[in-house]
């Protein structure tokens, strides 16, 4: 799965972990492994401008997704194909988002695993515009995020673990790798 991410927000975020967050939900709605995305992270301004050009709405806003146009409308890009669908695009604003994470309760890179996921989620066709598409998919959205973290704490687990171990397999020499070349051996009696 291809997933290229842009920072031009001049907000220094963990990019790696919106790729993993980008991912984590791609996977999770059995997109093919050929899909390919592109993660955009903005300015204010930059946002204003295509909230208001395509939205036609004013100001800045958290997250816009635009599907690509050139995806055959028979083929939806989460199916099995014979070659890569191009999904489209998220843009982020971490500026806005940042708010939106304070007002939550929580920190900005949890605010924009949230607002990838729902980006990936617009990509694929949900939408929130009527009461039953609106639970249908943040009921989607919240159960990939609490799996997505619950997955991440494993995985930093694991590395604390893996970490401990290591260091005490390091005390007792037990990190060196074995010894090559030829090996002593008692004479056949």
């Amino acid at each position: 799965m291809s997933i290229e991410i842009a920072n031009e927000s001049g907000v220094g975020v963990d990019e790696g972990s919106i790729v993993s967050a980008a991912r984590f939900a791609l996977d999770r709605m059995g997109v093919s492994p050929l899909a390919e995305l592109s993660v955009l992270l903005v300015e204010l301004d930059v946002m204003a401008d295509l909230h208001e050009r395509w939205m036609d709405l004013p100001g800045p806003t958290d997250v816009m997704a635009f599907p690509m146009d050139e995806l055959d409308s028979a083929r939806r890009p989460d199916a099995a194909g014979l070659g890569p669908a191009l999904l489209g695009d998220i843009v982020l604003c971490p500026a806005f988002a940042k708010d939106q994470a304070k007002k939550a309760g929580h920190g900005l890179l949890d605010e924009l695993h949230l607002l990838t996921v729902h980006g990936v989620l617009h990509l694929l066709g949900y939408d929130h515009a009527e009461p039953a598409e609106e639970r249908e998919m943040f009921t989607l959205q919240n159960r990939i995020l609490a799996d997505f973290r619950k997955a991440r704490d494993e995985a930093e687990r694991l590395t604390v673990q893996r970490a401990a171990d290591d260091k005490v397999l390091g005390a007792v020499g037990l990190d060196e790798d074995p010894p090559t070349g030829p090996i002593a051996t008692q004479p056949d009696a």
